[in-house]
């Protein structure tokens, strides 16, 4: 097999695995049942726009009746609709667009009664996207707070259960401002094990973390945060919604695509090719650069010792590793994660990989991730540069396109985080 055909048959698997979480595949089945009132529509995330657009065609085709709302998602990611309004904000960094969503849909659930609903469209990304500060906090805090949080190494997990305590419409808050409305939430999954709390930071959902929780993580990864963000942990008033919270009670949510169900699109895909095929996991998480190694361990053991598995194979995964951000390279989680696997297998034959954020979006930079093999490391050298020292620069992005491997999707309109693909042929 050359190159060539093996980039072909991965870039084919992350294709199957990002249609398989486009929102108008499967967002018919979950239209919830039309109420006496007003039916408003809300959502945040890279996919929201995606999923309005979706909705809205299956609910007039449905003959639903009237619907209006408000969706918010990144730059580049709109949609256009008939009945609900998009606008486009920052991601990662909220900006002054994050927060003027945010106050138009908060004040949208606030004036709905007992005979409207209320139906949120949430995906990854939202948690910067739908931007809200709590308390006497402004817009500046939480760009500071999102950008300490994406350089501190804190999971995806952790990083959430931090913002919706610093916010005045994430952990349940805006399911609590339409009450008595019925709420009714429907959820791209971009957190491994689909944890919903933690999806965008859980803005219908009620909370399952406390302040204590979140200064805990703040401390474990010593984030120097300022002092007014620090005092507002020790406010009652930082504190979401409970499960117990009578204003949740009713309230209920449906996933309608995650990693693990692109992980199957994309096995089904490899055995149509022919492959046997082996998801290693949903949800993988830890630095990117040594979950690379660790990847590549295991291909070198299928491929010197045909353990755990015999080749030829292809092993996927998902989930959202991290970059504890030590320098000022550009790049991702993926594709620092690929060039950690680039290392340890230079030089060998047969194993090619991709990785790749199934948002269309790796970091900072316009590619979804990179492709990487045995030449990968000779070729970012042969190229004048140093695959060791970008890594060590947190610069995966300079080393893949001095090998001319980045994977360049544009913007995909969905968000069920990373996968990765590794061919041992």
């Amino acid at each position: 097999m050359t190159s060539e055909q093996a980039d072909a048959l991965l870039r084919q698997l992350f294709d199957a695995a990002v249609a398989a979480a486009q929102p108008q595949r499967v967002i018919g089945t979950f239209l919830p049942e039309p109420v006496g009132g007003r039916t408003v529509v809300v959502g945040a995330g890279k996919g929201s726009a995606a999923m309005a657009r979706a909705f809205e065609a299956a609910w007039h085709h449905a003959g639903r009746g009237k619907l209006e709302g408000v969706v918010v998602t990144q730059y580049g990611y709109g949609e256009p609709c008939r009945d609900i309004q998009t606008i486009e904000a920052g991601h990662p960094v909220p900006d002054d667009n994050s927060l003027l969503a945010a106050q138009r849909i908060l004040a949208l659930a606030q004036e709905l009664g007992p005979h409207d609903q209320l139906v949120a469209l949430i995906s990854g990304g939202g948690s910067a996207l739908l931007c809200l500060p709590a308390g006497g906090l402004d817009l500046a805090d939480k760009q500071t707070l999102n950008d300490t949080l994406l350089k501190s190494g804190a999971s995806i997990a952790e990083m959430n259960c931090v913002r919706k305590h610093f916010s005045a419409i994430k952990g349940g808050r805006l399911a609590a401002a339409a009450h008595p409305a019925r709420v009714r939430t429907l959820v791209l999954s971009d957190i491994p094990g689909d944890i919903l709390h933690l999806v965008a930071s859980g803005p219908t959902i009620a909370d399952e973390t406390d302040s204590n929780q979140a200064r805990q993580i703040v401390t474990r990864y010593r984030m120097a945060l300022p002092d007014g963000l620090m005092r507002w942990l020790d406010n009652p008033d930082c504190s979401a919604p409970m499960p117990d919270d009578p204003r949740l009670g009713t309230a209920q949510c449906h996933v309608i695509g995650s990693a693990q169900v692109s992980l199957e699109a994309a096995a089904a895909q490899a055995r149509r090719s022919g492959y046997d095929v082996h998801i290693l996991s949903d949800r993988v998480e830890g630095e990117a650069r040594d979950a690379g190694r660790v990847h590549a361990a295991l291909a070198l053991q299928i491929k010197d010792r045909g353990q755990p598995f015999t080749a030829p194979c292809l092993l996927l995964s998902g989930g959202e590793t991290t970059v504890t951000v030590r320098a000022k390279g550009k790049g991702g989680r993926n594709s620092e994660f690929l060039l950690g696997f680039a290392l340890d297998i230079a030089g060998r034959d047969g194993i090619y990989a991709l990785a790749a954020d199934t948002d269309g979006r790796d970091g900072t930079e316009d590619n979804a991730g990179a492709l990487c093999d045995g030449t990968t490391a000779d070729r970012i050298r042969a190229a004048g540069a140093d695959p060791k020292s970008l890594l060590a620069g947190n610069d995966a992005w300079s080393a893949f396109d001095a090998a001319q491997s980045l994977l360049v999707t544009g913007p995909t309109r969905t968000n069920v985080n990373d996968f990765r693909a590794i061919l041992i042929s």
